[in-house]
């Protein structure tokens, strides 16, 4: 089988990035807003004990939810891998499941008038059934990377449109959230306790169904626009088989590791943002800009990358942006909740060095399916990038429920002056705890063995094989 031309158009690059801006509308919305949506509105009451119990309940939810939603992550692979449609293997599912996704997600950030346990059933409910659409969509979409060009470099091309697009999703997100949820509505300054939360309510649901509306649209587009063009060769396989190669799979196991290191330590930073500028500086409004500031740098680090990693190679810039946001990081601690400025500055250094490593990994989850391929002489890139994704769910599962765990620890209430135990807590949830992640990533990625040479000798092997069948 001779492989069909291997440079995309940008129009098809442009296509695939439609979709990663489509799965960030809540994405991004899940990482920033999720935990402050559900302490200050979903769940809020006026009784302290009573929040002090909801909030340990949420940890709670947010872990077992997204634990669950790991184990669907590997079915959703293993399913991709066994498709077999006339639009291909991965293609279809954006399909199928563009409007079940923006159905679901509209329904996650509504606020039913139910009692505090009914709450937690409902959100139990459709948070569940979020992560599983949000798989059985995004899971597809990953590992159509895989197969949209048997070039690594043109895969990382690709990669970098994805992640710019991404990025300027969640710059959407930071930017009109707040103030949409505030729009719709209807927020004044003199409202307070539960009618605040009630109003907020209503604008979070008006929001969702806006964002919802523009991701089914951005699923259809990338279905159209890409094509697959990598088929493996025939081979016998089972999913033990696959499951055997995976766990055997060393740059995979690695990449996953620092890929759950990575979006923990994201999490739990991007979680603590808004409880940041609400309580520790006494400007909760900067936080948009604050958060917009630090995308568009992630967005330019992400657009520059490809062109990085051409001649450091992957694994050593994914190190030294690794190392560089920690310091930045560390250094913000020391920050006053005055100097603004400061913040911003550390900020956007953060965001530049730290925004590309999504980019960077995710083309290296796709080298580690080559590797695989190379090495058993099966290819199961559903699986890998299934897999992969989990790294991003696990990363996820823990941060989330950190988040809240501490802030309950440290004694925080929505909506009230908060004690200088929880001020100190939430400067630790933005500044070192998520530096100490990231340090820990790049001392990870260093065990890494695939560099550039070597993937250049295995894809030749590979394609080699594939020109004889």
């Amino acid at each position: 089988m001779k492989p069909e031309t291997q440079k995309l158009t940008f129009a098809e690059k442009t296509g695939y990035a439609f979709g990663d801006a489509a799965s960030n509308l809540f994405w991004m919305t899940f990482i920033y807003f999720q935990s402050k949506f559900y302490t200050d509105v979903f769940f809020y009451t006026p009784d302290a004990k009573l929040e002090d119990t909801l909030l340990k309940k949420l940890a709670v939810l947010l872990l077992l939810t997204r634990v669950f939603d790991m184990a669907f992550d590997l079915f959703m692979g293993v399913m991709g891998d066994r498709t077999r449609t006339r639009w291909g293997k991965f293609r279809p599912y954006l399909l199928w499941f563009a409007v079940p996704f923006g159905i679901i997600s509209f329904l996650t950030f509504t606020t039913p008038g139910f009692s505090p346990n009914g709450k937690l059933i409902y959100a139990y409910i459709t948070l569940s059934l979020m992560m599983m659409v949000y798989s059985a969509i995004n899971i597809p979409y990953s590992a159509l990377m895989g197969v949209i060009s048997p070039d690594s470099q043109e895969r990382t091309s690709v990669a970098s449109y994805r992640f710019a697009f991404a990025f300027a999703a969640g710059l959407a997100v930071q930017k009109f959230t707040l103030d949409l949820v505030d729009y719709f509505g209807k927020v004044k300054p003199e409202m307070g306790g539960v009618l605040l939360a009630a109003a907020k309510a209503h604008g979070y649901q008006l929001t969702m169904a806006i964002y919802a509306i523009a991701a089914t649209a951005l699923f259809f587009l990338t279905f159209a626009l890409t094509r697959e063009r990598v088929q493996p060769a025939p081979q016998k396989t089972s999913l033990k088989l696959d499951l055997v190669d995976l766990a055997t799979n060393v740059p995979w196991l690695i990449l996953f590791f620092t890929g759950t290191l990575t979006v923990c330590s994201v999490a739990i930073r991007s979680g603590a943002i808004l409880y940041y500028f609400q309580y520790y500086v006494g400007n909760e409004k900067l936080a948009a800009s604050f958060m917009v500031a630090g995308t568009l740098l992630s967005l330019l680090g992400t657009i520059v990358i490809q062109h990085v990693t051409k001649f450091a190679g992957r694994k050593a810039t994914y190190i030294g942006l690794a190392a560089l946001g920690s310091v930045f990081l560390i250094v913000s601690y020391w920050v006053k909740p005055e100097q603004v400025m400061l913040m911003f500055i550390f900020q956007v250094s953060y965001s530049a060095v730290t925004g590309p490593t999504s980019a960077v990994l995710w083309a290296m989850f796709a080298d580690s399916a080559d590797y695989s391929e190379w090495r058993t002489g099966r290819r199961a890139t559903g699986l890998v990038f299934s897999a992969a994704g989990m790294s991003n769910k696990l990363g996820w599962a823990i941060g989330g429920p950190v988040t809240v765990w501490l802030l309950a620890s440290f004694g925080y209430q929505a909506s009230v002056a908060q004690t200088p135990h929880a001020l100190h807590g939430i400067l630790l949830l933005f500044t070192v705890i998520p530096a100490a992640g990231f340090l820990l990533t790049g001392l990870g990625m260093i065990l890494y063995p695939l560099n550039e040479a070597r993937m250049k000798k295995l894809q030749g092997e590979l394609q080699a094989r594939q020109a004889v069948i």
